[in-house]
């Protein structure tokens, strides 16, 4: 008997691996093993390697290679440039939003009742942007802060426009950290452009391996280490260097921005066919935040009427062969619901699903998708 292949609509968790990142990793493992701080043929080889793709990366984002650090995913990427900001470029107020992912939340928090950082949460709209006008009246009351604002959420999708924000931060005198661990390799990136301090990014979200990420350091910024006990990336993070992994997150990329049109229409096909379609299927369905304004197309939160199966709503897509979520993966084991659901629409009793889809998808996928949820809270008749 075979089983039927499951359907994978979790992307924004976190992605299947290319083969041509593969192919490019296997010859790391086999032949390339050499530790890049030793000093004979064997470890200058592995140097090599590793600063072919450091420039591999500085090209495709327009920036030099000397402001790229590699480093163990998003997550720390993030605390690098948060800690390291506030330890050495005299940040003492940080600006950021309720809704921005625990990387970044959970560490201002920590920034702000152990260092005693001014910590000031801007304005969001009803949709969950962005409120430019109370960003701007922080900026006056808290001049030289540093702000922390990602370009796309990671559950509801809503985006930010970084060049309007990065220039009102720095007519105010401020930094600027974005995390981008959600829209890197999905949009092309110009950090020559100067509108960004400090930029996070994440090799399994577009299709490369995991515990593996980077963060781009503007080079007016020095910042210190927060990993010591060794001098590699530059002597900002000690500890012998993933090789396998960074060769894997730069041909990712490389190959993420070879595909990047071709993908964002097959992509956002998929999110708008699954928009009508439940809409169809489904009475009462909405969606959170807003997917057809500024949206990464990635991302689908949808929000369902309460009915008898809410409560297990996830457990039987799972059952009938789909996978996704009920908010960010990185939450999966936390109770009180999403955070950013919760920032957007307190108190709901609404169920809500994060779909997040990629190359792979296909339309049938989407459809039977559709199907199964229509079965549960599609009309009765």
């Amino acid at each position: 008997m075979t089983t039927a292949p499951r359907i994978y609509l979790d992307n924004a968790a976190t992605t299947p691996m290319a083969a041509e990142v593969i192919d490019a990793m296997v010859p790391m493992m086999r032949e390339h093993y050499g530790n890049p701080s030793s000093t004979h043929a064997h470890g200058r080889k592995v140097r090599g390697i590793i600063e072919e793709a450091r420039g591999t990366v500085a090209k495709l984002l327009n920036c030099a290679p000397g402001e790229i650090f590699f480093t163990s995913g998003g997550t720390e990427a993030d605390n690098l440039a948060l800690r390291g900001s506030v330890a050495k470029l005299g940040v003492q107020n940080i600006i950021s939003s309720a809704i921005e992912h625990h990387a970044v939340l959970h560490t201002v928090e920590e920034l702000h009742h152990q260092q005693h950082i001014g910590l000031d949460f801007v304005q969001l709209d009803e949709k969950g942007h962005v409120n430019m006008a109370h960003l701007s009246q922080l900026l006056q009351e808290r001049p030289h802060a540093l702000v922390s604002l990602m370009h796309a959420n990671n559950e509801i999708g809503n985006m930010i426009d970084i060049q309007a924000v990065g220039e009102m931060v720095h007519n105010a005198n401020g930094i600027f950290h974005c995390d981008t661990v959600q829209t890197m390799g999905h949009f092309p990136f110009d950090l020559s452009q100067g509108h960004i301090d400090f930029l996070a990014g994440a090799g399994h979200k577009f299709n490369g391996p995991k515990g593996i990420g980077f963060i781009y350091i503007n080079k007016k910024n020095r910042i210190v280490p927060q990993i010591t006990g060794g001098a590699q990336e530059r002597e900002m993070r000690g500890g012998t260097e993933n090789v396998i992994g960074i060769v894997g997150l730069a041909k990712a990329l490389e190959i993420a921005y070879r595909d990047i049109d071709a993908k964002k229409q097959h992509i956002t096909h998929l999110k708008t066919s699954m928009m009508e379609m439940l809409r169809q299927q489904i009475p009462g369905v909405s969606f959170n935040g807003d997917p057809e304004g500024r949206s990464l197309y990635t991302v689908l939160s949808v929000s369902l009427p309460p009915n008898e199966m809410s409560s297990m709503l996830l457990f039987q897509l799972d059952l009938a062969g789909i996978s996704c979520s009920g908010g960010s993966a990185c939450s999966s084991g936390a109770t009180g619901g999403s955070h950013v659901i919760n920032g957007i629409n307190p108190g709901t009793d609404r169920s809500t699903i994060r779909f997040s889809f990629g190359k792979h998808n296909t339309l049938e996928e989407i459809q039977y998708t559709v199907n199964q949820l229509a079965t549960w809270y599609g009309n009765k008749a």
